[in-house]
This record gives structure tokens, C-alpha cells and sequence, in this order.
């Protein structure tokens, strides 16, 4: 990465500092598949972009993941006409275009292009993070799992707060990185290196594949 402020490697200054260790993996994992819904992934939308190459590889993920057993859960974000229309939720001040993003309209619904099953949980959040306000950390817990494989969108946004929060409630964390897309790629690029320092590994869609291919099946 490019040089820091004193002229250093930006990768050389966080090894120094001891970051960017490799992440324990367990044999419990699961999907978290965050906001993958059109209101992101529809360019339509004004909250959205065109992220049809990330829904195809959340789609390889998500399909692998069921071969393998492992739970999948999915994420909106979705406000009642009083949250959208009030000032009760003090991140839509910053963010006043997600008050389109309403209860029961197809913005807040998930991409059809990912291969959801009926038994696939939906957490609807009202937050950046999957676990702020929501039951997601005693679900996953309920479920047995101690590794999240986390995709979505956005990197910088809803990704990289649910992989903080993750971490912080006990599960190792994985990033596919394919499988995570943004609005502008500087803010992408920077979020996944913070993952990678900060949080979790981020790797190869091949690899979360393999990962999943090696666990021991779930009933």
C-alpha cells in the first residue's frame, strides 16, 4: 500500500504495530449476508449501485454454504413510515436517503438473484451493524456457530460494521472479498484493509468455498 505519513509502507507500519494476524477458523460456520437487497444492488435506486458481479459470487457462497449445512442468514434494512418520516433514528440525519428504504416495498427486499431458502433467517436491522438492535448474536449462538463468513454491502458501511460487531460478540470473521461491493472503490479498498488489520481475514471466495467444503455437516 502506498507510503504513510512518515514515509513508511502503510502495510509495514500496521505489521509493526501487530496487526493483520490470521483469525482462528472453527467448524461451526455461517453465512451472514448483509443488505444484499435491491435498494443496494439495483442502480435504480439512488441508494443503490450496479453490484451484479457481488450478487453472483454472495450466490456461489450462499449455494456452497447449504451444501455444506451451515446456516445462512440474511439482512435488511427496513424502517416503518414513523422511523422514516421522524427523527427518531438519528443515522437517517446523516443519511436521509435511506428513508426511502420502507417496510413492505421491494427496495427492502432481497435481491431475487440470490438463492434464499424459506428456512434462511432475515434480520431486519434499523442500524449499520446486523447486530445492533437485533437478535442475530443469540441466534447465531442458538445455532452453534463460532465463524461468520460475512458479505454484502456496503463494504465500508453495513459490512464493515457487522464484521466489527461480529468479532466483539465472540465469532471469528471472514470476508470474501468478491463477494463485498460499495459505491466508489476507494472507500471498498479502504474498508477491506481495515477488516484485514482490525477484524477478520479477508480472502478468496475459492477459498471461503474450500472452508466450507471442509467443515463437518450441520443438521
Amino acid at each position: 500500500m502506498a507510503d504513510g505519513m512518515y514515509g513508511r509502507r502503510t502495510d509495514d507500519i500496521y505489521a509493526t504495530a501487530g496487526f493483520g494476524a490470521t483469525v482462528r477458523r472453527g467448524g461451526r460456520p455461517a453465512i451472514v449476508v448483509v443488505d444484499l437487497t435491491n435498494g443496494f444492488t439495483d442502480p435504480a435506486y439512488p441508494t443503490g449501485a450496479d453490484l451484479g458481479d457481488v450478487v453472483a459470487a454472495a450466490a456461489e457462497l450462499v449455494e456452497a454454504g447449504t451444501r455444506a449445512g451451515a446456516p445462512v442468514v440474511f439482512t435488511t434494512i427496513a424502517y416503518t413510515p414513523a422511523e422514516a418520516d421522524g427523527t427518531a433514528v438519528r443515522w437517517l440525519d446523516k443519511t436521509p436517503g435511506l428513508r426511502a428504504l420502507r417496510e413492505g416495498g421491494p427496495a427492502v427486499a432481497v435481491d431475487r438473484r440470490l438463492p434464499r431458502r424459506d428456512e434462511d433467517l432475515l434480520v431486519v436491522k434499523k442500524g449499520a451493524s446486523a447486530f445492533f438492535g437485533t437478535s442475530l448474536a443469540s441466534l447465531l449462538t442458538g445455532m452453534g456457530c463460532d465463524t461468520l463468513l460475512v458479505c454484502g454491502a456496503t463494504t465500508s458501511g453495513c459490512v464493515r460494521a457487522t464484521a466489527v460487531d461480529a468479532v466483539q460478540s465472540g465469532f471469528s470473521v471472514l470476508v470474501p472479498h468478491e463477494c463485498c461491493g460499495d459505491r466508489a472503490a476507494g472507500p471498498h479498498d479502504a474498508a477491506l484493509f481495515d477488516i484485514q488489520a482490525k477484524y477478520g481475514d479477508v480472502i478468496s471466495l475459492a477459498d471461503a468455498v474450500g472452508y466450507l467444503g471442509r467443515s463437518p455437516q450441520r443438521v
